[in-house]
């Protein structure tokens, strides 16, 4: 049998991803977890408690600021997803980086990495950050029918926010941004 991420490895390797400035925003790597489950592709994502420091409540991936000790970007989006949900970062084969995303309000410059784990994995959500663990099908994200967008700001700073809205969840902002490029990718 095929393993179903192979197309998105293939496609992530041949991928450039585009790189932002750092000046003035605080650099920060998320991982983009998939795994394989009877054959179809998930993307793990955590909602966040109400508290922690940013981004209270909000559906994200494993991630966080790149500290002093951490290599790159990579490294501490790898050392996140250990601390926030146990996923070891040997466990983790990272398949390509994708485009930088910048957030307006909190002034992160997000690099994201999507990488491959084990499924079944023994996932140990951090009490203090993470109040749910999600595995939302990836063709979930890459229907169209699924994807909202509303328009924000006045004229030259005019624009989009993307919403998946998954059961009771829903997923946007820099979350949905790191998604919509991944889909775009793959597609």
């Amino acid at each position: 049998m095929e393993d179903p991420l192979e197309a998105v490895r293939s496609r992530l390797q041949a991928y450039t991803p585009r790189r932002l400035p750092e000046s003035g925003l605080v650099l920060a790597g998320v991982l983009v977890p998939l795994y394989v489950d009877g054959g179809e592709v998930y993307v793990l994502l955590t909602r966040r408690t109400e508290h922690v420091a940013t981004h209270k409540g909000q559906i994200s991936f494993p991630g966080g600021v790149v500290e002093p000790h951490d290599r790159d970007a990579q490294q501490a989006a790898l050392r996140e997803a250990h601390e926030e949900l146990g996923i070891r970062p040997e466990d983790v084969e990272v398949l390509g980086p994708l485009d930088d995303v910048s957030t307006v309000v909190s002034g992160f410059l997000i690099r994201p990495y999507v990488g491959r784990i084990p499924y079944p994995y023994p996932l140990r959500p951090a009490p203090e950050e993470i109040a749910e663990v999600l595995g939302i099908p990836l063709r979930f994200f890459r229907d169209e029918r699924n994807l909202r967008v509303e328009w924000v700001g006045e004229g030259a700073s005019r624009r989009p926010l993307h919403f998946y809205d998954y059961g009771p969840h829903t997923v946007w902002g820099a979350t949905a941004r790191v998604i919509r490029r991944l889909v775009e990718v793959l597609n």
